[in-house]
């Protein structure tokens, strides 16, 4: 029977995830049990760094970025022996099972410890969308929102001076955020890190572009795709005469973490949060909580761990067809 449960935040921070961590603790409390919160990720679980959470600790949270119980990383739980300790603390304050929200690196600590026999819960959350089992994941709405929003503002900058201006924004092995954000700001070419792209291809887009008189250009790129922000301004910087345009660069970065998470990722979270309890209620525990079909679904860590997620291709067609 669950009494006790714990929730932490592993990994890279992203919004929404206060909203998940709210909605875990105000479900737990609907069905009586005690909740802990752990402090900085897998970190704070070998140190015991468990504090308890109720309704009033997690007022206030919802609308705010990153993550009220901090994230850090931790070598030391790759270990086995780290694993171990993490596993007594969690004994020693009688908790039933663990909350882990983050992605794929933090799902393969949730994966190790289930393995080792302890009831985890997994909520996915990460901004790059890459995670199996999730069509969308915690954090993607806003980080598409605030890259789509610099794109928009620097296209007012590039149309006053006629610039091609790259815009990097995260994605080391999945470019999700530059697709999306790249379809919807309009951008002339979009680099992504599962796609090869033709740099002589991209400069002609750019000539034709500049010659039919556009007054700017916007390349999207992922910052793992081959040619990201730094190889795109190298080529350009000795490639003049091959696009026209003046180009400068714009690195996004953790930008697009920050920030208060939109509506869709506080509800998102909150549905998360819920599903999660739920899952752990009717005791299924080596699974990640995630949204498929738009329904909120649960899928074991073993079908998740250590796959990639593709991009749609009909994005990536639409894509190619509106460049």
């Amino acid at each position: 029977m669950i009494q006790r449960i714990a929730v932490l935040t592993s990994g890279g921070d992203a919004p929404g995830m206060n909203g998940a961590i709210r909605s875990v603790v105000r479900c737990a409390v609907s069905k009586g049990w005690t909740t802990f919160g752990v402090r900085n990720g897998y970190q704070g679980l070998i140190d015991g760094l468990f504090e308890p959470m109720g309704t009033r600790e997690v007022g206030g949270i919802l609308q705010r970025g990153g993550t009220v119980l901090g994230s850090a990383r931790c070598e030391e739980f790759k270990t086995f022996e780290g694993r171990e300790q993490a596993i007594r603390s969690l004994n020693r304050r009688g908790v039933d099972a663990l909350v882990v929200i983050g992605g794929n690196g933090s799902q393969a600590g949730s994966f190790a410890l289930s393995e080792m026999g302890f009831p985890v819960v997994g909520i996915a959350s990460t901004i790059d969308n890459d995670l199996y089992g999730s069509d969308v994941t915690l954090g993607v709405d806003t980080a598409l929102n605030i890259a789509l929003e610099a794109i928009d503002r620097l296209k007012v900058t590039a149309s006053s001076h006629q610039r091609a201006f790259i815009v990097e924004v995260m994605g080391r092995n999945c470019g999700y955020i530059a697709l999306m954000s790249g379809l919807a700001g309009g951008a002339e070419a979009i680099t992504l890190p599962e796609i090869d792209t033709d740099i002589e291809v991209l400069a002609d887009t750019l000539r034709l572009a500049y010659e039919h008189g556009k007054s700017h250009a916007i390349i999207v790129a992922a910052e793992g795709a081959k040619y990201n922000a730094a190889a795109l301004t190298e080529y350009f910087k000795t490639n003049r005469d091959r696009h026209g345009f003046s180009v400068r660069s714009t690195i996004l970065g953790h930008v697009q973490r920050g920030g208060e998470p939109t509506a869709a990722d506080r509800v998102l979270g909150s549905k998360f949060g819920l599903g999660a309890i739920e899952a752990i209620d009717r005791g299924e525990f080596g699974v990640l909580v995630g949204i498929q079909n738009n329904q909120i679904t649960t899928t074991p860590f073993s079908e998740v761990i250590g796959k990639s997620k593709p991009l749609d291709e009909d994005l990536l067609r639409l894509a190619r067809i509106l460049d």
